[in-house]
Order: structure tokens, then sequence, then C-alpha cells
């Protein structure tokens, strides 16, 4: 349940900010800050496969970094902005299975 929650307002956030992109600057950047600790509470709690995560966390990251949404007529540019704040939330995701990987190896 708490998987589908944060999934949820991580996939909300990101159309919001996707396709109103003034919400964030008006907000002082708290909505970036929200994607940031949703993908970083995701990673840590919801997690069990942490190599095809990772995987599809660099393959939505160079997706959107790529820009290949961009060349769909009228909604493209929305459409990469939503993928990019997705790959905001993913790459968070990968941070925290970073730091509890490492945890967990110097605990022994």
């Amino acid at each position: 349940m708490t998987n589908r929650i944060l999934v949820g307002l991580a996939t909300l956030l990101a159309i919001v900010m996707g396709v109103a992109p003034d919400v964030d600057a008006g907000a002082g950047g708290m909505l970036s800050l929200a994607l940031v600790v949703l993908g970083l509470l995701y990673g840590a709690m919801a997690v069990e496969d942490t190599t095809s995560f990772g995987v599809t966390a660099v393959a939505v990251g160079l997706a959107a970094g790529s820009d290949v949404l961009n060349s769909v007529p009228g909604i493209g540019g929305q459409l990469g902005a939503i993928v990019g704040h997705g790959s905001t939330v993913l790459f968070a995701g990968v941070i925290a299975i970073f730091a509890m990987s490492t945890l967990n190896k110097l605990k022994g």
C-alpha cells in the first residue's frame, strides 16, 4: 500500500511539474525536493530487484536527457518534462539503494 502511495504521489508531482513548470518556482523549489524525498523513500522501502530498478532508472534518464519526446508535435515538451521529473525520482531511489548497500557492507 505504501508503495502505491509513493508511486502515485511521485507520478502526480511529475505530471504537474511537467505540465505547469511555474508551479515549482512559485513553491520555492519545494516540489523538486518532494520528488527527491519520494524517490529516496521508494528506493529505501520498496525496491526488491535493485538491478532492474537501476537499469530502468538509467534508461528513463537517458530518454529524458536525449529529448526524444520533444519531437512529438504539440505536447512533446511537456512529455519530455514529465519523463525528466520521473527520472529525478528514479535516480533518487538509486542513491537510496546505493547508500543502504554501502551501509550493509560496512556492517559486515
